[in-house]
Formats: C-alpha cells, sequence, structure tokens
C-alpha cells in the first residue's frame, strides 16, 4: 500500500516538475519575442515559414517535456528519496539547458525543412508577379509536386489559358472590328472628297456620291448594331424574354416574307409540324432570318431555298436549305466565328461583315439549342437550328 501511495506521490511530483519546466521554457520564449520589433511581430503574424518553425518547436517541447518526465519518474523510483531530492535542482537546470540548446538545434533544422516546403510558393510568387497583360504566357511549374499545391498550380494555369484565350479574342476581334469600319470610312471620305473638289456641280457625280455614302452608311449601322449586340451577349446584359408561341406559324411567317423580299428565288415552304416552344420569339426569328438572308445571298437567281420545321425528340429542328454556292470543308469549323469570311463570300457586292452567323450562334445558345451544318461546295447547304421543344400543349 504505501508502495503505492509512493509511486502516485511520484507521478505527481513529476507532473508539477514537468509544468515548471514547461512553464520556464515558455517564459523565456515569450521575454524573447516580447522584445522583439513591430515589424518582426507583423511578420511572425503572417509568416508561413515562422508559424512552421514554431510549430516544430511546440512538438519538440511536448516530446521532450514528456521524456523529461519519464527520465525524472525512473530516477525518482531507482534513487532515495533524500537522494533524490539533493538532486532535483541539478536536474531541473540540466534539463532547461539541454532543452534549449535542442531548442535551438530544432529551430535551425526547421529552418531549412520549413524553407524546403515554402520554397515552391515563393516561386509561384514570383511567376505571378512576372505576370502582365503584355504577355499572359507565364504559366506555374511546380513539376515533382504531389500534394495540393500541385492541384493550385493546374487550377491557376487553367485560368490563365482561359484569360489568355478571351484576350486573345478581344483583340481579335477589336481588330476585326476596325479593319471591317475602315472601309466604309475609307469609301465615304473618298466620295466627300470628291464632292469637295468638283463632284458637286456635276448631277451624276453627285447622285453617285449619294447612294455611295447612304449605302456606306446604313452598313456601318448594321454592323455596330451587332457589334453591340454580341457585345451585350458577352457581358451577359441581352434582355430575353421567352414567352409560349407555335413555332411553325413562325416559320410559316418567314417564310411568306421571304417570297416577298426574295421573288427571284424558288422559295419552298417543306415539312412543318406543328411545335410549340418555349423560347424569345424576336430572337429565334433573327437567328432563322440569319440563314435565309445568307441563302438568299448565295444563291443565284432561280435556285432553290427551302424551309422546314420537324420534331427530333427531344428537338425542334428548323432547316434552311439552299442551293448556292455552298462551304468548303476548311471553312466549316470556322463559318460561326466572328467576322469570319469565306473566300466565295469575300466580294463587297454579296460579303457582309461576318457577325450573322455569331449571332444565330449565340442565340441558340442562351436557348440551350445548338446548331448544325452539312454543306458542299457548289451544291448547296443545309443549317439546322435544334431547340428544346414538345409537341404536346
Amino acid at each position: 500500500m504505501n508502495n503505492i501511495k509512493a509511486i502516485f506521490k511520484g507521478i505527481y511530483k513529476v507532473i508539477i516538475l514537468t509544468s515548471k519546466v514547461i512553464l520556464y521554457i515558455f517564459s523565456t520564449l515569450s521575454k524573447v519575442l516580447i522584445s522583439l520589433r513591430d515589424g518582426f511581430i507583423n511578420r511572425l503574424r503572417f509568416s508561413i515559414h515562422l508559424k512552421l518553425m514554431l510549430s516544430y518547436l511546440w512538438t519538440f517541447t511536448l516530446v521532450f517535456s514528456v521524456q523529461a518526465g519519464v527520465v525524472i519518474l525512473g530516477l525518482y523510483l531507482s534513487l532515495p528519496e533524500e537522494q533524490f531530492i539533493s538532486h532535483i535542482n541539478l536536474i531541473k537546470e540540466s534539463l532547461v539547458i539541454s532543452g534549449l540548446i535542442c531548442s535551438g538545434l530544432v529551430l535551425l533544422l526547421a529552418r531549412k525543412s520549413s524553407k524546403k516546403l515554402i520554397e515552391p510558393i515563393d516561386q509561384m510568387n514570383y511567376a505571378v508577379k512576372n505576370i502582365t497583360i503584355d504577355d499572359l504566357s507565364t504559366r506555374l511549374d511546380i513539376s515533382g509536386a504531389k500534394d495540393e499545391l500541385k492541384d493550385l498550380a493546374h487550377t491557376f494555369n487553367n485560368m490563365m489559358d482561359k484569360i489568355e484565350y478571351s484576350v486573345e479574342l478581344q483583340n481579335q476581334f477589336v481588330s476585326d472590328a476596325s479593319h471591317e469600319l475602315r472601309t466604309p470610312i475609307s469609301v465615304i471620305k473618298g466620295y466627300t472628297d470628291l464632292l469637295d473638289r468638283w463632284g458637286k456641280n456635276n448631277p451624276e457625280v453627285l447622285d453617285e456620291s449619294i447612294d455611295a455614302i447612304k449605302n456606306e452608311t446604313e452598313q456601318m449601322k448594321s454592323m455596330i448594331e451587332k457589334l453591340l449586340f454580341l457585345a451585350r451577349g458577352d457581358k451577359k446584359s441581352s434582355h430575353i424574354e421567352k414567352n409560349e408561341f407555335e413555332l411553325n406559324e413562325l416559320i410559316e411567317e418567314i417564310y411568306k416574307e421571304t417570297k416577298l423580299i426574295a421573288p427571284n428565288h424558288n422559295v419552298v415552304l417543306g415539312e412543318n409540324e406543328a411545335i410549340h416552344i418555349i423560347a424569345d420569339r424576336n430572337l429565334i426569328k433573327e437567328a432563322i432570318r440569319v440563314f435565309v438572308e445568307n441563302s438568299v445571298k448565295y444563291t443565284k437567281e432561280g435556285g432553290l431555298i427551302e424551309l422546314g420545321l420537324h420534331y427530333e425528340e427531344p428537338y425542334a429542328v428548323i432547316t434552311v436549305k439552299d442551293t448556292g454556292l455552298g462551304i468548303a470543308k476548311k471553312d466549316l469549323s470556322r463559318i460561326f466565328d466572328r467576322f469570319y469570311r469565306t473566300d466565295e463570300s469575300r466580294n463587297k457586292s454579296s460579303g457582309g461583315a461576318g457577325l450573322g452567323l455569331s449571332i444565330a450562334k449565340w442565340i441558340a445558345e442562351e436557348h440551350k439549342g445548338k446548331l448544325t451544318v452539312t454543306s458542299e461546295l457548289g451544291k448547296g447547304s443545309q443549317f439546322n437550328i435544334l431547340l428544346l421543344a414538345s409537341k404536346e400543349k
């Protein structure tokens, strides 16, 4: 019984002594930290490097305290009480000195280890600082890493890929728009200079100049309206008002209008199933008109232009088919790009600005639909607009 009491008494003393050692060590560290300057303290708050070092030190202190407690307990159990008490101060001083020495060594090792851990972050920070709007090609490289930093680098690189692609599109858009506007402005300026020099006194030149200026002005107005439409779409600020309506009635309406504006073409209405749909009627009509106008523009007089509508679950399929110039295979993948025009459509009399198909694509995508095209050069084309719909009311 006395032995058990002695053991518990010894454990109690060890706990008290260990606590004193820990408090002494941390008291010493606190005094050192308090004496540091404000700038270093601020760095201590935010530096991962220092936080890792202190984490290492805390772990070492905990392990050292437990080991010291075990040693003291062993000495207490193996030595007579009087001898243990006579040596306790020496033991305490030895533990404190060895603890401080080991703490210093741990801090040195922790500094090297944490620096190695932080190195990928420093590399990432350096790479990010060198990224500018003029050079977006920089990417993070942490080859060999297999941790969360690698995932972060992949996420950042993917984001930079999207940003670089968007900037390239924007630059190309501005360049193309400037090029397209330069031509009508040059024409207007040319005719204005002609009139200013001597043409205003010549009725024929005057009429020709007025007609040309009006024509170029209308083309610029049309292109600017399309550019504004696409810009609003890019900014997600376009107003889309979806309502339920009969799609087949819209197809018939466009068919009648096309016969009026293209009397020299063979405009026919093919299959036109009764399908109702929830969409923005005006936008859907505008998208269909883009394809119809292209068919009229690139189909010779007397050529066939056929409109149709049928249901292929879950889509309503609107078709615009013609026997016009057709599109080369090399151009099919790019015809929906802004300002892109095929070689066959680049002449001034028939070629537009190359924005219509881009607008039609945007309208289809905003309605969760898609566009498909089949074409053969010299034989004609067929454009399909697929929109989610139902045949049942």
